[in-house]
Parts: C-alpha cells; sequence; structure tokens
C-alpha cells in the first residue's frame, strides 16, 4: 500500500508520517519512507541525525541515472533524455519491488530505525532561481509508476504542504491519502480544498485529527469534516521532546495516540488495491503532459510510449522475474 500524508504547513504531517512509518516497522513490517517535501525534515523525525540527512543521495539529483534503469527495455522509450516524470510502466520497463537489488532500495536510500528511507533532496545553489522542486518530486512520481508493492508493504510519502501537491500527478499515486487537519479554521480551509481538487479522480481519503487538546477540539473537527474524520491524536508531550532533540522508543508514545496510529493501519489495511485504476491515470496524466510540453521538451512524440497491452501489477512482475 502507498499512503500519502498531506496538509497545511504545520499541520504536523512530516511528524505523523514519521511516527506512520515507525510504527509499521516496529511491528515488522517491510516500509519505505519518502520525503517528497521541499522543507527535508523527514529523517530527522524518524530519529536519522541532521548530518546523516544530508548525506542520502538525493533522488532528484538523479534524475537521468533513475530513467535510464527504469526504462530497461521498453522499445517504446528511445532513451533517457525522452523520459517524461509521467512515463508509465510498459513491457519492458524495470519494475520495482520493496526491497530489492535496486539502485532506489540499494544505492539511494538509508536504514531509518526500521525503514528505508529515501529523499528527493533540497535545492541547490544551481536550482535556486530557475528550477521548479517538482521536477525533484518528479523522481518519486517515477518510482511509484514501477513500483509493484506486495500485501503487508508500504510506503509512506511526507508530500509538499497544501494544495501544491497537485502541481503533478503524483496525488494519484497512492492508494490511500491522509489529510492532516488540526482544530483551526485555516486548516481546515485546507481540508475542503484538497477534497474539491481530488473529487473526481478517485482519491481515497481520509483525514487525521492532529494537537487536540481536548474533546472540544475533536468535536470542532466532526462539526467541520465530518465522516472523513478517521481518528485524532493528542498534543503529545512524546512528540514535543523528539522536536527538541530528545527521542526517544516509540513504546514512550501516549496510548491513546497509539490506538490512533493503530487506527490508521487498519484504514490502510482496508483499502482496495486498484492496478487498474492506478494505471489508468498513469496513462490519462502521461497523455496531459505530453499534450502540454513533455513532447515539444523531449523533441518526440511521448504519447507513443504508451503500451496499451500492458498490465501493471503482480503479473507484470512474475513474468519478469519467470
Amino acid at each position: 500500500m502507498r499512503v500519502a500524508f498531506v496538509g497545511k504547513g504545520g499541520s504536523g504531517k512530516t511528524t505523523l508520517s514519521a511516527l506512520f512509518a515507525r510504527h509499521l516497522a516496529n511491528a515488522g513490517a517491510p516500509v519505505v519512507a519518502i520525503d517528497a517535501d521541499i522543507n527535508q525534515h523527514l529523517g530527522v523525525a524518524l530519529g536519522v541525525e541532521e548530518g546523516a540527512c544530508a548525506a542520502i543521495p538525493p533522488l532528484g539529483g538523479h534524475l537521468a541515472d533513475i530513467k535510464e534503469f527504469l526504462r530497461g527495455t521498453n522499445p517504446r522509450i528511445a532513451s533517457a533524455a525522452q523520459m517524461a516524470k509521467t512515463t508509465p510502466a510498459g513491457s519492458g520497463s524495470r519494475l520495482l519491488c520493496l526491497g530489492g537489488q535496486d539502485p532506489f532500495h540499494r544505492d539511494w536510500s538509508v536504514d531509518a530505525g526500521g525503514a528505508r528511507l529515501m529523499a528527493t533532496g533540497p535545492f541547490t545553489e544551481q536550482d535556486l532561481g530557475i528550477a521548479c522542486y517538482h521536477s525533484k518530486t518528479g523522481a518519486v512520481e517515477l518510482y511509484l509508476n514501477h513500483l509493484v508493492d506486495g500485501e503487508g508493504e508500504y510506503v509512506v510519502v511526507d508530500m509538499t504542504a497544501g494544495a501544491d501537491s497537485f502541481a503533478s500527478g503524483l496525488f494519484t499515486r497512492f492508494d490511500l491519502t491522509f489529510l492532516v487537519v488540526e482544530p483551526t479554521l485555516r486548516a481546515v480551509s485546507v481540508y475542503r480544498q484538497y477534497r474539491d481538487y481530488a473529487h473526481g479522480y478517485g482519491v481515497a481519503l481520509a483525514v487525521i485529527g492532529n494537537k487536540a487538546t481536548g474533546p472540544g477540539d475533536e468535536a470542532f473537527l466532526r462539526t467541520h469534516v465530518g465522516y472523513d474524520l478517521l481518528t485524532c491524536l493528542t498534543a503529545s508531550p512524546y512528540v514535543r521532546a523528539a522536536e527538541q532533540g530528545r527521542f526517544a522508543p516509540l513504546d514512550a508514545l501516549e496510548p491513546a495516540n497509539h490506538h490512533a496510529l493503530d487506527a490508521l493501519r487498519a484504514r490502510v489495511d482496508q483499502q482496495v488495491k486498484d492496478w487498474d485504476r492506478f494505471q489508468r491515470q498513469a496513462i490519462d496524466f502521461h497523455l496531459r503532459n505530453a499534450d502540454a510540453w513533455a513532447s515539444k521538451a523531449a523533441g518526440a512524440d511521448l504519447r507513443t510510449q504508451i503500451d496499451p497491452e500492458f498490465k501493471h501489477g503482480p503479473r507484470a512482475l512474475s513474468l519478469l522475474t519467470a
């Protein structure tokens, strides 16, 4: 299952991304955590020292290598230079599995409390003033477009803040999206904006209330969010201590917040995987991008990269490894 955490800046989505990834890893589940936020803080939230986080190979700095690897022997992709961030997998493409012996899981990630941590990377000096951060998150989109995650495996992505996550088709690459909402009118307005933008794309959405200080906060969220509200996490001394550099085992988390993490996993585990929808949406956004800019930029008709016979999912992976 692929899970995104989104929300208003400062809502706590990075903290909850990290808590959920650790919760899954502590239970023995295979987990990949990806920092796809322009503010790269997920590693620290997972307990990785700041210096070590800076040494994580940035996916955004390996886009050419990523494209060259993933295109494999796909005859519809003439070169890495003609591969867009939206290019979907097809016959001959290299497919990925969690923990596989590929550059993503072997070379471009590090261990972080039992999870494999990847990061898009921050802006570099060369990026300032001329580059869009979504060129870096394109590496995550390519990863997810070629990943075949199995039952009991999880990818947890900390997304960019607010509605900026809609600037690419990446928002459709998940089985479930958790929208982190504080009990404030501003946070609720971001929820409504995200809900409205996602409408019509088959995006499964659940709201997590965060930083609740009592029944009144939960009642406020229930009034404004309704049935989308899955659970609430309370204001947490454990989290505050971690943010101050006093990092403790997850067992020390408050029981009520532990129960909330259990509710998150239960919701993810009940979600039905839909490979057909996943590939259909990948094709749709690729065609949109090809028509809007990608074909012109590549000097080729990228619409021809679509393989109409390719069926994504475990069967496609099994055919490659047979």
